[in-house]
């Protein structure tokens, strides 16, 4: 197999949860060497659930693939010794602390770029280092509130709705990963790191780039609309004899096709949805006559009618149908690593797609500590530093894993 693009590049990971986690993940995708760093008792994600494989949450396992782990204990005093010789040999170091932790811990940017002025440095947080809300702790579902998200999701007679996904910490995560990259190329012209930092916050603000602007052009804050988009009709899904289907024929050709292929040409001469933006603001006329010329016929019989005329439609697929059709089947987005403790377990693939270096999964998620002795030895700790360190309690060794009775 071909070297991943990262290959060569080594991260230090002392995040958790999920937005440190998944940066890392990717990076470990594409190929670098990820060193995560637990506490004693393990990264708190791997408590994260139900559900879980054996006694690990299937959401840790989900996003800590291609890592190496060890266990350092931070708050001992020669922890800063074992990550100051490892952020020596670092290319990136990647931290999830509220404002000021790092800092009181000793691993702050100033401390760890003394030690290496080449190292990137990326720290994530809620809302950032700055601002009345620099110290407010948050998570997923609190930046998600604050964001102004949950206001435009959900139904319009229902109540603002949390995005089904943690939205903050995939996309903070996702765009930490892209920071990180960016500030390595710029350091492959400067020859220094540098230090990056990413807010949830500010993640799902620029997240909402389409909204958000319409918002700010036209004062006029975007109402709850379900599947609906608000700039565009019809642009929803509808209910079929045994789903829903999702359609999109607000384009002037579609919207006239759609018309001919329902036998409501009459449609396209009503004034009340003479061009998109008409349909727009008689939403609700419109997708009630849809609504029950759609729910006459099964999805399937609608996609083959649909797209014979070249309107855009798709099915909506739950978790079940999503992982058995043959389109993800195809890409190999659902992908099966061995675990040295819980067997064989599935997760999601990689989207990246790089031809001549390609990511892959080289390693499945690890367990705590189970390369302490490993990334130590090869960081040039002796055996008798080594013995020392954990006899002081500075560093662990494996914790004991219940295996799967899946």
């Amino acid at each position: 197999m071909s070297a991943g693009a990262l290959e060569g590049l080594r991260v230090l990971d002392l995040s958790a949860g999920a937005a440190g986690p998944i940066c890392t993940m990717v990076l470990g995708d594409l190929g670098a060497d990820v060193i995560k760093v637990e506490p004693p008792d393990g990264e708190w994600g791997r408590t994260l659930g139900p559900p879980f494989v054996g006694q690990v949450a299937a959401a840790f396992l989900g996003m800590n693939r291609n890592k190496r782990s060890i266990i350092v204990d931070l708050k001992r005093p020669r922890a800063r010794e074992v990550i100051y010789r490892l952020a020596t040999g670092s290319d990136v170091v990647v931290e999830s602390f509220r404002p000021g932790v790092a800092a009181r811990l000793g691993v702050d940017y100033d401390r760890l770029s003394a030690i290496n002025p080449a190292l990137v440095y990326c720290a994530i947080t809620a809302f950032g280092n700055y601002g009345p809300w620099r110290d407010k702790p948050g998570v997923d579902g609190i930046v998600q509130a604050t964001s102004g998200l949950m206001s435009v999701t959900g139904t319009a007679d229902g109540p603002p709705v949390k995005v089904g996904v943690p939205a903050a910490d995939m996309v903070g995560g996702h765009l930490a990963a892209q920071s990180i990259l960016a500030a390595l190329l710029a350091r492959g012209k400067t020859g220094r790191g540098q230090r990056v930092e990413i807010s949830l916050l500010d993640a799902l603000i620029a997240f909402q780039a389409v909204p958000l602007s319409m918002y700010l052009a036209s004062g006029d804050p975007p109402a709850r609309a379900g599947s609906a988009a608000p700039y565009a009709a019809p642009n929803e899904a509808f209910p079929t004899q045994d789903g829903y289907i999702m359609l999109a024929a607000y384009a002037p050709e579609r919207w006239q096709r759609l018309c001919q292929l329902i036998g409501r040409p009459d449609l396209l001469t009503d004034p009340r949805f003479a061009d998109n933006a008409a349909r727009v603001r008689r939403r609700a006329e419109l997708a009630a006559i849809l609504g029950g010329i759609f729910i006459q016929a099964t999805t399937a019989q609608w996609l083959e009618r649909l797209e014979a005329a070249d309107i855009l439609c798709a099915p909506l697929l739950t978790y079940p149908d999503l992982v058995a059709h043959p389109q993800v089947e195809s890409s190999g987005m659902i992908v099966a690593v061995s675990h040295p403790a819980q067997g064989r377990i599935r997760m999601p693939g990689i989207p990246q797609r790089l031809a001549a270096t390609p990511a892959s999964v080289r390693l499945p998620p690890p367990l705590a500590g189970e390369h302490t002795e490993e990334v130590l030895r090869g960081a040039g700790f002796s055996a008798a530093e080594i013995g020392a360190l954990a006899e002081e309690g500075a560093i662990g060794v494996p914790m004991p894993a219940a295996t799967s009775q899946q």
